[in-house]
């Protein structure tokens, strides 16, 4: 379905999902507005009624901000979709409420998108609290990939050339090049493809938008471009975190939808059937391992930041803990990656 807005007036339009992250979310602003520069934009929050005050905040502290307050905590893809319908740019940015601004990375992505007419979407190089890089980049998966996933072969076998092309984990972060999908923590859309395809698909909560959006504009001959042009850093999965087994249940459902709907694995009612019985059979080690491990996150495999890393920042961004406010944040973080800047190394399989 084509979407039509209003004539763009602006460079690009922000928009941040945002649910019970009040300081991330904060952080996340300030940097925006502090880093941000040769490019005009404007920053719309859509805030999930959050009990933490995450939307009394913004309203308070960036008024600037087009804050649209939802009465309950709608799901990634309508919250996303509310702010595009808002929005005044040539280009969205989707931006997580965990990530941070360390220099002016929105005018070098826009710049990148003007001088590459044939890209839909791109994204550019998300790094982990510690400075290394945040392994984002997937290719499609096989029904065999898939079956190997849900016997955790990545973990058994983590040099297993069969997964590591899935999870692209030699890919070349140097290099802008075409992807055939690319996480939307920091995702920016040029305004042509979504009002020619539409969307993010409202059937999924968190789990399966951006892969059903990326597979979307493959399928219908769209490019996606990763380019290093900018980097971001990423926190990584904190609204998800927050209910860990909710979450699980939502990304397990998301995925049989998402088989069932786009037909991802293969149209047969047998193939289909086969998905549904081993996404289950995932979710429920996924629950067990929940119950047994100490890492209770919700996403933590190839590409995660690794626990110890993941707990770094866990206390760095506490209530209360040095430098954890604004710029201080940033400071610490930017401290951070200066230190293990030297041998920072790309996060794989844990």
């Amino acid at each position: 379905m084509k979407v039509r807005m209003t004539e763009p007036l602006l460079d690009l339009t922000v928009i941040i999902p945002s649910y019970n992250t009040r300081d991330l979310l904060r952080n996340c602003l300030d940097s925006i507005y502090r880093h941000t520069d040769g490019i005009t934009f404007e920053i719309i929050c859509v805030d999930g009624n959050s009990p933490d005050g995450s939307a009394d905040m913004v309203a308070r502290r960036f008024p600037d901000v087009i804050l649209i307050r939802n009465t309950m905590n709608e799901s990634y893809a309508k919250s996303a979709n509310q702010g595009i319908r808002r929005s005044r740019g040539r280009y969205v940015c989707l931006l997580d409420s965990d990530t941070l601004m360390i220099q002016n990375a929105l005018e070098p992505l826009v710049r990148f998108m003007d001088e590459h007419p044939e890209a839909a979407v791109c994204g550019p190089k998300l790094l982990n609290p510690d400075g290394s890089v945040q392994h984002h980049i997937r290719s499609f998966a096989s029904l065999g990939v898939f079956f190997l996933q849900t016997l955790n072969w990545h973990r058994l076998f983590p040099k297993s050339r069969l997964m590591n092309r899935y999870y692209n984990t030699n890919f070349d972060y140097s290099k802008a090049q075409p992807v055939e999908s690319i996480g939307t923590s920091a995702y920016l859309i040029r305004r042509s493809t979504w009002e020619t395809i539409g969307l993010l698909d409202e059937r999924f909560r968190w789990a399966m938008p951006d892969l059903a959006y990326n597979y979307t504009l493959n399928r219908k001959g769209y490019k996606l471009f990763y380019t290093p042009c900018a980097a971001v850093i990423h926190f990584g999965g904190k609204t998800a975190s927050q209910d860990v087994l909710r979450a699980l249940r939502e990304q397990c459902q998301g995925l049989i939808d998402f088989s069932d709907a786009y037909d991802y694995f293969g149209k047969s009612w047998l193939t289909k059937a086969i998905v549904r019985f081993g996404v289950r059979a995932r979710y429920y080690t996924k629950v067990l391992g929940y119950y047994l491990s100490s890492d209770k996150r919700v996403i933590k495999g190839p590409g995660a930041p690794k626990k110890e890393i993941a707990a770094q920042a866990a206390l760095l961004l506490e209530p209360g803990a040095r430098g954890a406010k604004g710029k201080g944040l940033e400071e610490a973080t930017c401290a951070s990656f200066s230190q293990s800047r030297a041998d920072a190394k790309s996060v794989r399989s844990q």
